[in-house]
C-alpha cells in the first residue's frame, strides 16, 4: 500500500514537474538599421499563444514546453522561425522584406470566411503559423479571429448649419482604448473594423505640451484655428482642456477595489498573465495609506483578499500570483461585489475606485450591454468610480466596456501588451485614478456670420443635448491629475461654395424667419466648459472666445499638426465620407515634421503604425478591384 501512495506521489511530482511554465523573452531588432521593431507578432507555433513587442522591441511569451519554435513577423520584414530549446533568452534580428504588400499570397483560411480578404488582408484561422504576415507570403498564418468581437455603430457626425444649430455639446473622453486595440489590429496585419476606430481616443491617446491652469481651477482650456489639411479652403479648430498635475504626495488616499476576471476566456499570455503583470505594476504605485482589496468572479464572484494597504505589496503580488483562469464569467455579480466591498471601505474625500481587468466576454446572469449600463447606472451617486481595463483578443467585448466606464464614472483603457500596461498603470498613473474635475462638458456656439457649417470630428458616443450642457443632473466626462482633452472641428467658411452644405425645398405654410445675426463680430466661436469638483454637486462654467483669424499651418504649434494627422489617420481607417482629400502619405510626413519631444516614443510609433495602415490600405484597394 505504501509503494502504491509512493508511485502516487512520484507521478504527481513529475507531472508538477513537467507542467511549470518558463517565460521566454527578448529583443527583436532590424538588420538595416540595428534598431528595436515594436509591434512584431509573435507566435508560438501550433498555439494560440500571440503576443507583440513593445516600444522597446522587446516581447514576453508564456509557455509550459521544453521546446518550441516561435514565429516572428512583421509587416515590411521577412518571416523568421526560431527554434528555441533550454535558454530563456532569444534575440532576433530581422531583415526588411524584399517582396512589396501587393505580392500577399492567402492560404489556409476557412471556406466560409473567404470574402473577408477584401475588408482584411489576414482575417485567417487554424492552429498553426507556417508562413508570413501581411507584406510577405502568408501560409496559414493563424490570426485569431475577430468574428466574435463586438463594437458599438457609430454614426459620424456631419456639418451642421449653425443658423439652425449654433450650439454642439458633448461630454469630454478620456478613454484610450480605441487606439491600442487599433494598434493590436494593424501589428496582426489587418486593417480595424470602422466602428473600433474612435477618433477622440486616437487623439487623446497622446501627451501634449498644454499649460496646465495658473489660478485655483482644476482645469485650463486652449484654443488654435487654422486651415485643414484635408481640406485647405476649410478650417480647423482645436480645442484642448488640461487638468492640473498633483504631486503624488498631494494626491488623497485610495480605497481600491482590483476586480479581476478569472474566468476561462482569460486564459493565455495576452490575458491573465498579462492582468496579473498590470495590477502588480499599480501595486508598486500604491503609498501606505492606500488600501486595496482583490475581487474575483469567474462562475461566481468571491473576496480573494480583503482591503490591504498599500504597503503590503509582496502580501498582495502574492495573491495576484494565486489567481488561475477557468469557468464561466459572473461579471455582473462580480461588479455588485466590488461596490459593497469599496463602500465597507468607502474613504470620505478620498479616491474610491473600482478597477476592472476583463475581456468583457460576460456569460452568467445580467450579460447584455444594457444590463450592465444599469447595473453601473445605478451607482453613479455612491462616489465610487469604475475604471476598466480591457485584455485579449478575438472574443473582445468593446461595447460592453466602453459602456460600462463610461455610465461608472471612470476611464477605459485596453491593454495589449506590457509596454502598454506600464503606460496606464505607472507613467499615466495618476490621471488614470485620481479625479480633480469631474461632469465636465463642452458647448461651442458658432457665429452664422463667419461660419457656413461645422462639424466636431469624433465624440459621436459623447453628444449631449444643448439643455444638457447646464443640467448638473447630466453626466459629462471626468478628468484626471493631468490629463488632456483635445477636440477637433472642421468649419466651412461662410460664403464658401461646398458639396457638405444641405439644402430643402422652401416651406408651403409657414415662411422662415431671416437669419439675425451679428455680423459684425470678429469671433468665430465662444467655447464654455462646466466642471464639478470632485466633491461637489454644482458644477462651475469657464468660456473662452476666438477671433476668425487662423494661422497658417505651417506656424501652428507640433501638437496642432501631429492632432491633426491623428484625426486624417482616423478618418481614413473608418473611410470617412468627410475624409476628402486625406492621404496617408501626407498625414505621415506631417506627423513626422511634428514628432517634437517623444520621450515615451509614442508618436514615432504612431508613425509606424500609420505606414503599415497605409500598406494594407493598398492591399485592400487592390484586393477590391480584383474582385
Amino acid at each position: 500500500m505504501k509503494r502504491i501512495i509512493y508511485l502516487i506521489m512520484l507521478l504527481l511530482g513529475l507531472t508538477t514537474f513537467n507542467s511549470t511554465a518558463r517565460t521566454i523573452r527578448g529583443s527583436v531588432y532590424g538588420t538595416d538599421d540595428k534598431k528595436p521593431i515594436p509591434g512584431v507578432a509573435v507566435l508560438v507555433k501550433g498555439t494560440n499563444i500571440l503576443t507583440s513587442t513593445d516600444l522597446n522591441g522587446q516581447y514576453a511569451v508564456v509557455t509550459k514546453e521544453e521546446k518550441i519554435v516561435l514565429l516572428f513577423s512583421m509587416i515590411g520584414y521577412e518571416f523568421q522561425q526560431v527554434e528555441v530549446k533550454k535558454s530563456n533568452t532569444i534575440d532576433v534580428w530581422l531583415q526588411p522584406a524584399k517582396t512589396s504588400l501587393q505580392e500577399v499570397v492567402v492560404m489556409g483560411y476557412q471556406t466560409q470566411r473567404k470574402q473577408l480578404l477584401t475588408g482584411s488582408v489576414s482575417i485567417l484561422s487554424g492552429s498553426a503559423m507556417a508562413g508570413r504576415v501581411a507584406g510577405v507570403q502568408i501560409r496559414g498564418l493563424a490570426t485569431v479571429p475577430q468574428d466574435r468581437e463586438s463594437y458599438k455603430g457609430i454614426v459620424e457626425n456631419g456639418f451642421l448649419n449653425p443658423v439652425k444649430e449654433p450650439l454642439s455639446t458633448f461630454a469630454i473622453d478620456v478613454d484610450q482604448a480605441s487606439y491600442s486595440n487599433v494598434r493590436r489590429l494593424i501589428n496582426q496585419g489587418q486593417l480595424p473594423p470602422k466602428d473600433a476606430v474612435r477618433t477622440e481616443e486616437l487623439l487623446n491617446y497622446f501627451h501634449y505640451d498644454l499649460q496646465g491652469p495658473l489660478n485655483q481651477d482644476p482645469v485650463a482650456i486652449h484654443t488654435e484655428l487654422s486651415s485643414a489639411p484635408w481640406n485647405p479652403r476649410h478650417r480647423l479648430l482645436r480645442i484642448a482642456l488640461k487638468a492640473k498635475a498633483l504631486k503624488t504626495e498631494q494626491l488623497p488616499p485610495s480605497n481600491l477595489v482590483f476586480l479581476l476576471d478569472v474566468s476561462g476566456s482569460m486564459e493565455g499570455p495576452n490575458r491573465l498573465p498579462l492582468v496579473k503583470a498590470s495590477m502588480k505594476m499599480l501595486a508598486d504605485q500604491l503609498r501606505p495609506e492606500d488600501h486595496v482589496a482583490i475581487v474575483t468572479y469567474a462562475g461566481t464572484a468571491g473576496l480573494k483578499l480583503g482591503s490591504t494597504a498599500g504597503d503590503q505589496k509582496t502580501k498582495l503580488k502574492e495573491a495576484i500570483d494565486q489567481l488561475e483562469a477557468s469557468g464561466s464569467t459572473a461579471g455582473g455579480d462580480g461588479i455588485k461585489m466590488a461596490y459593497q466591498i469599496a463602500r465597507e471601505h468607502f474613504i470620505k474625500q478620498g479616491n474610491n475606485r473600482i478597477i476592472l481587468a476583463t475581456d468583457g466576454d460576460f456569460n452568467v446572469g445580467a450579460s447584455s450591454d444594457e444590463d450592465m449600463e444599469k447595473l453601473v447606472a445605478n451607482e453613479k451617486n455612491s462616489g465610487i468610480s469604475l475604471s476598466v481595463l480591457g485584455f485579449g483578443m478575438g472574443n473582445l467585448k468593446d461595447s460592453k466596456m466602453e459602456t460600462i466606464a463610461d455610465k461608472g464614472h471612470g476611464n477605459y483603457a485596453y491593454i495589449d501588451n506590457i509596454s502598454q500596461a506600464r503606460k496606464a498603470m505607472v507613467t499615466e498613473f495618476g490621471s488614470t485614478l485620481f479625479t480633480v474635475a469631474k461632469d465636465v462638458k463642452i458647448q461651442v456656439e458658432f457665429n452664422p456670420g463667419k461660419v457656413q457649417a461645422y462639424r466636431l470630428i469624433g465624440y459621436e458616443n459623447r453628444l449631449l443635448a444643448k439643455e444638457d450642457f447646464n443640467n448638473d443632473e447630466k453626466m459629462g466626462g471626468d478628468m484626471g491629475a493631468g490629463h488632456s482633452i483635445t477636440a477637433l472641428y472642421e468649419i466651412i467658411p461662410a460664403g464658401l461654395k461646398d458639396n457638405f452644405s444641405s439644402s430643402v425645398d422652401p416651406l408651403k405654410y409657414q415662411k422662415p424667419k431671416d437669419g439675425i445675426f451679428n455680423n459684425t463680430s470678429s469671433e468665430i466661436v465662444t467655447v464654455k466648459f462646466r466642471y464639478k469638483n470632485p466633491d461637489s454637486k454644482k458644477s462651475h462654467m469657464q468660456l473662452a472666445t476666438l477671433n476668425d483669424a487662423p494661422t497658417p499651418l505651417s506656424k501652428t504649434s507640433d501638437d496642432f499638426r501631429f492632432a491633426s494627422a491623428v484625426a486624417e489617420f482616423g478618418m481614413l481607417l473608418r473611410n470617412s465620407e468627410y475624409k476628402q482629400q486625406s492621404d496617408f502619405s501626407s498625414l505621415i510626413s506631417r506627423a513626422k515634421a511634428a514628432r517634437g519631444k517623444d520621450d515615451e516614443g509614442y508618436r514615432t510609433e504612431f508613425i509606424t503604425l500609420a505606414e503599415s495602415a497605409k500598406l494594407l490600405s493598398k492591399n485592400n484597394e487592390i484586393a477590391l478591384n480584383e474582385k
